[in-house]
């Protein structure tokens, strides 16, 4: 795997702020927003919708969330409080897309399935809030890493507390390759 590959599988909220990697930022571009979607799809069943009609606001949007997350993160993580400005902010950002229960009959029953609504963009913005939200307020926000390995500035949340990286094929190979070669080195 490549440092620019993106880092995914933690809580959405973590693969969002570990789009910006030690290499540079993976959002600088539609095209970038859209690899990173495409990543995602199996989280939020919209993303193919928004993909369809993303736009250069989306995108700055996108971008605006993942500073106010990992700047709300940085500080919980560190037992401080988050500014309001960041808190505000997605709190607002989920207030434009409104998440309702949709009903609909499917000849027998009456069902429902939660899902935002508004603009494809807005929608994204709002789940990507909504994960930072759920993210924040979750207890296990304490128990979040900064990958151990030299120059790794990625984020995870270790499954066990042994883990030490950010990806076991990324920075834990790396790792083990360079204590392999400090210990047989000929000096």
């Amino acid at each position: 795997m490549s440092d620019e590959a993106p880092l995914v599988g933690e809580p959405l909220a973590l693969d969002l702020v570990n789009t910006r990697p030690a290499t540079g930022d993976l959002l600088t571009t539609l095209d970038g927003l859209r690899a990173w979607l495409g990543l995602q799809a199996d989280r939020f069943p919209e993303v193919h919708d928004v993909l369809a009609h993303l736009a250069e606001e989306d995108l700055a949007d996108v971008r605006a969330i993942r500073e106010h997350t990992t700047e709300a993160l940085a500080r919980v993580r560190r037992g401080e409080r988050p500014a309001e400005a960041d808190l505000d902010a997605l709190n607002h950002t989920q207030g434009a897309a409104p998440l309702i229960n949709e009903l609909s009959w499917n000849g027998s029953i009456t069902t429902g399935a939660r899902r935002r609504i508004g603009p494809p963009g807005t929608r994204l913005a709002g789940r990507l809030a909504e994960a930072a939200a759920d993210l924040l307020s979750d207890p296990a926000v304490a128990k979040i890493r900064e990958c151990a390995a030299d120059g790794c500035v990625l984020l995870f949340l270790p499954a066990h507390s042994r883990r030490r990286w950010c990806s076991a094929t990324r920075c834990g190979n790396r790792a083990r390759v360079a204590r392999h070669y400090q210990r047989h080195k000929t000096g």
